[in-house]
């Protein structure tokens, strides 16, 4: 039987201090005042791309994935951001550390603007690179008419 490499078998066992779960909200705290903003620029910067996007929903009943570069995120953002200050977001989020450099995060968020209040489910997964968080992949369903592969 093959052996599971060293690092890989180590970091089953991290266990995040409370420094890596508030670095984690910080970031949340700056991306969703981008949002709110609508500086999807900015929302951009804080992205590792190109990005997965995973979901499902399309017409056929099928989940998929893409890969989305900045451009197309930006793109994609400014069509369903809408104006600043048109959003206001409330979220309660449940990050699962996989290793100190590696999370996964679970956001159950209610979206309010002029037309009414929504609720919804996602998962980001974020990266940490030179001391720095960036989102990777991006899940949620519903937008699966939107993914090309």
């Amino acid at each position: 039987m093959t052996e599971l490499p060293e690092a890989v078998a180590a970091s089953s066992g991290f266990q995040p201090s409370a420094e890596d779960i508030a670095s984690v909200e910080a970031w949340f705290a700056e991306y969703d005042a981008h949002a709110v903003s609508a500086d999807v620029d900015r929302m951009a910067d804080m992205a590792m791309f190109p990005l997965n996007v995973v979901s499902d929903s399309d017409e056929s009943g099928n989940g998929g994935a893409a890969q989305q570069t900045r451009q197309q995120f930006v793109e994609g953002m400014s069509q369903v951001m809408g104006d600043p200050g048109d959003l206001k977001m409330e979220s309660r989020r449940t990050p699962i550390f996989l290793t100190k450099q590696l999370v996964l995060v679970i956001s159950d968020a209610t979206f309010t603007t002029e037309a009414g209040s929504q609720q919804a489910r996602y998962a980001d997964l974020l990266v940490k690179r030179d001391g720095k968080w960036f989102f990777q992949t991006m899940v949620q369903g519903g937008w699966g008419d939107q993914l090309s592969g």
